[in-house]
């Protein structure tokens, strides 16, 4: 793989921290801040919606930029965003300053994808896509504990001090690893472009993706009950389980990269599959600990593995279209599965059947995906033996 996957990877462990350090650090925030524990926690909603709207916003402002560029820029606004994270003196500025951050997001991940792809050989397109998300898992295994500690340590703008030099240091390795002439900007027009968008196979490969990440995010945001209240775990048990989770994370997401490469619509579907399979055994795991800690590695690894191919096949749908709009467009649609998984399982825990269901709940999830998915192949079915007619008349 060319060093350059790398360089995207390095700005993919930035990321991942700034998004997922905030959880560890809420009650930091909220002391020092003066607001709720409750409020602390929209800066995670905030940050989830700056990825939704900023990822196609901004793909299409800088549509006609070098990749290069574009990918400069994004590292350049992930760094200020984070700088005047640190700097906040009030809770709104905070609030403003992660949705500057998460302006990036969206966009790096969209745009980093269709240069990986671009970057490796036709049968590496999925693998490649999966390296530079391997800098998202490591910052799950590694960053956010690491930051966890700092920002209680040190403060929690400590944490974000930390996060600005990461930023720095991965626009420095952008700069110098990722080769210009594979960064040429799409001759492609807009309206064009978003009308293949709208194509219904498109739609609901975004459908596939939000609806089988919300299982993942139903379960993983209220991990820490569940291995607490329901298999018995002390508090402070749960860290060191996490790190079982990231070590997931990097399997299933090399492993579901490399199936993409071979067999992408069976990726897609099995993974699915996999991962429905897992939430839904995982409701009798929890009763016991051995069970659980193998259960929230398999959780990391079905989780991840579905990345990858989503995201490939959604590319392949959107033939036609700006590669990196649908590619923003497939990322956004990751982080609104990530906000409707937490909200679903919030209203499970509230509202009932309670927190032991929560794991089964999430399982329909993924399998309304598949359904989803088996919708879209079928209608591909339907065009392309509707071709020939088309032709012949």
């Amino acid at each position: 793989m060319p060093l350059a996957l790398y360089a995207l990877a390095a700005g993919a462990f930035g990321i991942g921290v700034t998004e997922f350090v905030i959880m560890g650090l809420l009650l930091d925030v909220s002391t020092d801040l003066g607001v709720s524990i409750s409020a602390a926690g929209q800066l995670i909603s905030g940050y989830a919606l700056g990825v939704v709207i900023g990822a196609p916003l901004l793909t299409i402002a800088t549509g006609r930029w070098p990749r290069k560029t574009v990918l400069l820029a994004l590292m350049a606004i992930f760094t200020l965003g984070n700088l005047a994270c640190a700097l906040a003196p009030d809770y709104w500025t905070l609030m403003g300053a992660r949705v500057l951050t998460a302006f990036a997001h969206g966009t790096f991940f969209g745009v980093g994808s269709v240069v990986a792809t671009g970057l490796v050989a036709p049968n590496k397109k999925a693998s490649a896509i999966a390296l530079m998300f391997t800098g998202l898992t490591i910052a799950n295994i590694l960053g956010v504990p690491f930051g966890t500690w700092l920002g209680q340590a040190f403060g929690w703008r400590a944490t974000f001090w930390a996060v600005t030099l990461i930023g720095i240091v991965a626009f420095a390795i952008i700069l110098l690893l990722v080769p210009r002439s594979q960064t040429e900007p799409e001759k492609s027009d807009l309206r064009g472009d978003l009308a293949v968008l709208g194509r219904a196979p498109v739609l609901l490969g975004f459908a596939t993706t939000v609806l089988g990440y919300a299982g993942v995010f139903a379960v993983f945001t209220y991990i820490a009950p569940l291995l607490t209240e329901i298999t018995g775990f002390e508090e402070a048990a749960v860290s060191p389980i996490l790190l079982v989770f990231g070590g997931g994370l990097i399997a299933g997401n090399l492993a579901g990269g490399k199936f993409a490469d071979r067999w992408l619509v069976p990726s897609v579907l099995g993974s699915l599959v996999v991962l429905a399979l897992v939430l839904g055994s995982m409701t009798f795991a929890l009763h016991s600990q051995a069970m659980a800690v193998i259960y929230v590695g398999l959780l990391g690894a079905a989780a991840f593995a579905t990345v990858a191919p989503l995201q490939m096949w959604v590319l392949e749908k959107a033939q036609g279209a700006g590669q990196s709009l649908a590619s923003s467009f497939n990322i956004a649609a990751f982080n609104l599965g990530n906000a409707a998984g937490a909200w679903l399982g919030g209203m499970v825990i509230a509202h009932g059947p309670g927190l032991g269901a929560v794991t089964w709940v999430a399982a329909l999830l993924p399998l309304s995906a598949l359904a989803v998915a088996a919708l879209a192949l079928r209608l591909d079915q339907n065009t392309v033996l509707a071709t020939p007619e088309i032709v012949r008349s």
